[in-house]
């Protein structure tokens, strides 16, 4: 679905005090961004916000950043956090909103960051063979992902072929698939977040499937 433009959205965005501007500029540095400490958690393709929204407040432990590739869908997440956490009395400080292409997601990002955990959710499926290097989970993603992630990577969709390609892609990219289910509700996973697409496509008879990965470790040998 093509999205309309919207002039507004970026003039909002740039006045969100949770809003990074240059994320390329704080590559390598992102600790230095939120100075606590704390671990970092990143949504890659975050739409409106349905779970960064819930994110924000699930894990009160951890510094988030949401990235989206569309000013028109991260002014709408924006929103969405900035209400959650005004609902639950926080401030902004552990959250961050950017604007990023995620295909060349690694020069945003480097080894010296250590992200804990990567969520993607509900990602575009790009079921033609010719569109399907875009997808989040491609092989040559999931590489670049690698150089920066210390833990897991959390991934969800309802699409079928998607799914089952992906296991294939994270095999050949040198990722352990440690949890895996392809009904999530019905396996008992205690700390998924449904947002609104997510039951829309749970009510339309859809079954949710979900993996846990994590990089393997480096062989030693040589």
């Amino acid at each position: 679905m093509r999205i309309r433009c919207k002039p507004w959205a970026r003039p909002e965005l740039e006045a969100c005090p949770f809003f990074i501007q240059e994320p390329a500029a704080s590559r390598g540095s992102w600790d230095k961004v939120f100075g606590n400490g704390k671990p970092i958690y990143l949504e890659l393709g975050c739409g409106k916000g349905g779970f960064a929204s819930q994110a924000v407040l699930h894990w009160t432990d951890v510094n988030f950043i949401a990235v989206d590739i569309k000013n028109e869908m991260l002014v709408l997440a924006k929103r969405k956090i900035e209400q959650a956490l005004a609902g639950a009395g926080m401030t902004h400080e552990q959250v961050r909103v950017m604007i990023f292409n995620i295909s060349n997601i690694c020069n945003a990002f480097s080894e010296e960051d250590r992200i804990d955990r990567i969520f993607i959710n509900f990602c575009n499926p790009w079921p033609k063979s010719k569109h399907k290097k875009r997808r989040l989970t491609h092989t040559r993603q999931l590489l670049q992902y690698k150089a920066f992630l210390k833990g897991e990577l959390w991934f969800k969709t309802d699409d079928d072929e998607l799914f089952e390609e992906s296991l294939e892609y994270f095999e050949d990219a040198g990722f352990e698939v440690k949890y895996l289910t392809r009904d999530l509700h019905a396996s008992g996973f205690a700390e998924n977040l449904v947002t609104e697409h997510e039951q829309m496509f749970t009510e339309e008879g859809k079954n949710i499937k979900f993996l846990i990965a994590v990089p393997k470790p480096q062989s030693t040998e040589g």
